[in-house]
This record gives C-alpha cells, sequence and structure tokens, in this order.
C-alpha cells in the first residue's frame, strides 16, 4: 500500500515541503531513498523502537521510504514523525486520510515520546503558505509554531499522541495573542542606563548611534566602564516590529537559540561572543549550515569587546556583510543566504597595557607597540564604524552622587521619535531605513548643508587632520543629531558635535 505524508526541511532561514512517500510490498527491510543524511538514516532504528514502545508494529514486509524532491539532502531528525505516520498509513494501523491537510515534524525517542525540534517557526510560515490547515509537532515547539496566524498548531508529545489524534481523538490547537506577548516581555530588562554613572558624553553617543543605526567603537582604559554601557544599549533600541519579530526569531530557531523564549523574539538580540570564536561560529556555515552570531545579532546588537584581540580574517570577513547586510554562505553543494542587519558596537584598550592618555596611570607602551596594536583593525572596518570615542574613567565624585541617573525609557523615547522621522524620510526606498545606511547620493538630498556647515567641517578636517572618509561618516552622525532635536535642517552645533565622535581620525591616536 502506498502513502503520502508532508513535512518541511529547513534550508537557510526558511523550510521547503517535503514529501514522505511511503511504499510496503512483499519483501523484507526497510529502505531509505531520496538523499537523506545519516541523522535521517538512523531513524530507522529510532522508529522500530519507537513502535514497539507504543504498541504499534513494524510488518514484516519491504517499505521504502522516498523523500522528495530526490535532489535536495535532507537533514536532521524532525523526519521521525512524519516517516512513522507514512508507514503507519501504508500498513493500515491509523486513517491515512486523517493525515491530508496536515503538516508533521518531529524527532522520535526510543521510548516513543517525541523530542523538540529546530526550525518549527519556519515550517509553521511554510505550512501556510502551501494551504496546509495545520502542524503536527512536538508539544516544545508549539508556542513557537502558533505565532503563525491561520493554521491549527497541534503539540503532541509522543507517538502515540499522534495516533490518537489522527484517529480521532481531539487535541486543542494551541494558540497564541501575539499583541499580549509583545506587551508582556517587549521592554522588560534587566538592566537601565539608569545604573550608570556619570559618563554624559559617552551615553549621548550612544543615544545618536541607537537614533541613527550607527555603528560605534569606544575607546577606554580597563574599568571605565565600557562593557557595561554596551549591554545596556538594547535598552534604548526601538522596540521590534512584528516583521523583525518574527525574522528574528526565523534565526534563532533554526540555530536551537530560542531557550526560554518559546513563543516570539520581543526584544532585540544582544550577542556577544568571545574574541577566540571561529570564523565559522561568527560567520556561519559548516557541514550542516548553520547562522552565525552576525546572522544571531540580526535586527539588534553584536558587541565585539576587545576588538583587536579577534583574528584578522574574522574581523575581515565582516566587512562584506556590514555593508551588504547579508552574508552568503557558498560551498559546493549548496548556497544560503543569511540576513545580517545588525549594528556594531566595538570597545577596545587604547594601547596593549590599557593605560595611554589614562588621567592617573601611566602607559607603559612605546610608540610601535600603540601603532601596531591599533594597526590591526583595518582602514576598511574602521570605514563601516560611524561613531569613534574616548571612555575615560568615572572619578570618585560622579560614583559617590547619589543623584538619579536618566532612565533607558526616557533615552528610547528621543530615539523612536528620530526613527520615525528616518522611516518617513526613507519610505520608498528599499532597503534603507536609519540615516547609516544613507549612500553618497542620498547625502546629497537629505543632508543639504549650508555655507557655515561647510566652512566649519572643512575646518575642522584640516585642524584635526580628519581623515577624507571621515567627511560623509560626520554628515551622516550630524543629520541624525538633527533628527534628534526635530530640526529639519543641519547646522554647525549639529556638525560640531558629529565631528567629536570622530576621536580615532584624529593624528594623536597612535602617533603619541
Amino acid at each position: 500500500m502506498f502513502t503520502r505524508v508532508f513535512t518541511s526541511t529547513v534550508i537557510g532561514i526558511n523550510a521547503m515541503t517535503i514529501e514522505v512517500e511511503v511504499n510496503v510490498s512483499p519483501g523484507m527491510g526497510m529502505f531509505l531513498v531520496g538523499l537523506p543524511d545519516n541523522a535521517v538514516r538512523e531513524s530507522q532504528e529510532r522508529i522500530r523502537s519507537a513502535f514497539e514502545n507504543s504498541g504499534q508494529r513494524m510488518v514484516g514486509k519491504k517499505v521504502v521510504v522516498n523523500l522528495a524532491p530526490a535532489d535536495l539532502k535532507k537533514e536532521g531528525s524532525s523526519l521521525d514523525l512524519p516517516i512513522a505516520i507514512a508507514i503507519l498509513g501504508a500498513t493500515e494501523q491509523l486513517d491515512a486520510e486523517s493525515v491530508k491537510g496536515y503538516m508533521v515534524a518531529g524527532e522520535l525517542s526510543l521510548d516513543g515520546s517525541v523530542k523538540p525540534i529546530k526550525g518549527a517557526l519556519p515550517m509553521a510560515v511554510e505550512a501556510l503558505a502551501n494551504g496546509f490547515k495545520g502542524l503536527i509537532l512536538p508539544k516544545e515547539n508549539a508556542e513557537e509554531a502558533a505565532v503563525v496566524e491561520g493554521l491549527d498548531v497541534i503539540g503532541v508529545g509522543s507517538l502515540r499522541e499522534a495516533i490518537d489524534f489522527l484517529n480521532g481523538k481531539p487535541i486543542a490547537p494551541t494558540k497564541v495573542v501575539v499583541n499580549d506577548i509583545f506587551e508582556e516581555k517587549a521592554n522588560r530588562y534587566a538592566e537601565d542606563f539608569a545604573d550608570v554613572k556619570g559618563q554624559a558624553y559617552v551615553k549621548r553617543a550612544l543615544e545618536v548611534a541607537a537614533a541613527g543605526g550607527h555603528n560605534i567603537i569606544m575607546v577606554g582604559a580597563p574599568g571605565s566602564g565600557k562593557t557595561m554601557l554596551a549591554r545596556r544599549m538594547p535598552t534604548i533600541m526601538p522596540p521590534l516590529t512584528l516583521e523583525e519579530a518574527l525574522e528574528t526569531t526565523k534565526i534563532h530557531s533554526v540555530a536551537g537559540k530560542l531557550g526560554t523564549e518559546k513563543g516570539l523574539l520581543t526584544q532585540r538580540p544582544f550577542r556577544s561572543p568571545h574574541h577566540m570564536a571561529s570564523a565559522v561560529a561568527m560567520v556561519g556555515g559548516g557541514t550542516n549550515p548553520q547562522p552565525g552570531e552576525i546572522s544571531l545579532a540580526h535586527n539588534g546588537i553584536l558587541f565585539l569587546d576587545e576588538l583587536p584581540e579577534f583574528s584578522g580574517s574574522i574581523l575581515e570577513v565582516m566587512r562584506q556583510p556590514l555593508e551588504d547586510k547579508q552574508v552568503t554562505i557558498a560551498r559546493a553543494k549548496y548556497r544560503i543566504c543569511y540576513p545580517t542587519n545588525f549594528m556594531l558596537v566595538a570597545a577596545m584598550n587604547p594601547c596593549p597595557c590599557g593605560y595611554y592618555n589614562h588621567p592617573t596611570k601611566e602607559c607603559s607602551c612605546s610608540r610601535h607597540a600603540i601603532n601596531r596594536y591599533f594597526n590591526k583593525i583595518s582602514g576598511p572596518l574602521m570605514d563601516r564604524i560611524d561613531i569613534q570615542i574616548e571612555v575615560t574613567p568615572v572619578e570618585l565624585g560622579e560614583m559617590t552622587d547619589t543623584t538619579p541617573a536618566e532612565p533607558s525609557s526616557a533615552i528610547r523615547e528621543r530615539v523612536v521619535r528620530a526613527r520615525a522621522i528616518q522611516s518617513k524620510r526613507f519610505e520608498g526606498i528599499e532597503g534603507v531605513f536609519t540615516n547609516a545606511m544613507m549612500n553618497n547620493a542620498m547625502l546629497s538630498e537629505f543632508c543639504p548643508l549650508d555655507e557655515g556647515c561647510t566652512t566649519l567641517l572643512s575646518r575642522a578636517m584640516e585642524r584635526l587632520s580628519l581623515s577624507a572618509r571621515a567627511y560623509n561618516r560626520i554628515v551622516k552622525v550630524a543629520r541624525t543629531i538633527a533628527d534628534l532635536e526635530g530640526s529639519e535642517r543641519i547646522t554647525t552645533t549639529h556638525i560640531a558635535e558629529a565631528i567629536g565622535y570622530r576621536n580615532l581620525d584624529r593624528e594623536t591616536w597612535g602617533n603619541a
């Protein structure tokens, strides 16, 4: 007897429908065809044991399982449950007609229980897009998949439970109210800028960076608060939109990184990889392709602490994702694109010992050592960082000050207003959402400078020995500062503040 059950497999951050065809005929043995990987091949033994412990039988006949399309490699263990259901249908141990209209996914344990899988959200999106009325999958993944409206998500805890459902025993579909999730979790953070004493100048720079989507690097001695400030950046970023939340959740679902967020990611991700991370861990790929850290930071923040300690190859490979907002993993047998629209926040010491320009401690580094330290970061990478600021240690008086600092919520309100201005400005322009994304043509259109601004900028570039690449960066940042003030025009005040955020372009750094 022949039976067909539909499932899906994840490719990149999207799913693709797979047909599980089972034919039972006289003979012996079970045969899997259709480019299954080792995990899929091993499903035979998991299915046999699950049958024995669920009161089912593996008939003594020839069972051929075809996974179509046959030219696409099938990976992972999520095919266990659909293969098992198809075999039961082909051997008339359940009503084969009952599974029509459903997509099925799940990993089987030897005792017949169903284990959670990766990529439940992309599978639910694929099921809805292809007209399926429901998705049968592990209970642990039900809330994640139920974010997709218009699809009956049936969570099962065991093969026995799935069989009973298909034989007519009802299971209530899992329901998730997306708006309730946002209201409950969206703006709840354990950290707040109100905790940070002093550092008003740095907090202002971080506000400008968040408002315009600008990449930023902080240079300061150990203990000056760089990491503390960076970790509070998500608290002042605009809340995720539903579209951004779905896309971000898909990436984390595929990577198996959702953790306790069983439904929907409602806060912008903050990724802080160690400088010893490999290139694959950072960029993505591998034998079984997975998103890397730069994709897990999509729609959020990628924090690189001790930036010069990262290998040169990793820093260079990040240049293209920073520019194109996506990374392409190309191998002999596959080509996958992962989105990488993140904001880069980097931190570094001013020299190898960490105390160059320190107000109280003496630096022990030679000029050559400082130059070599800074040269670990290439010019093309620094070109993609709009704001460069120095973080100085907090003085004792500021540390003991009991005056409440400005909370993150107040800063976020200003950031949201500035982002709204940019959304209106770039309406209808594909792929441009913030000031940081503007190209040269857009600078001429949206950032006209009067004579006073041009004169100030020219003098600053000459007197401070700013590099030529700093010009456009300063104008972009000045546009964001104007947006924060609700000003249509860029004034000399905005230009002057933006110039102050180009510390590393000055001759004093690395040439003391």
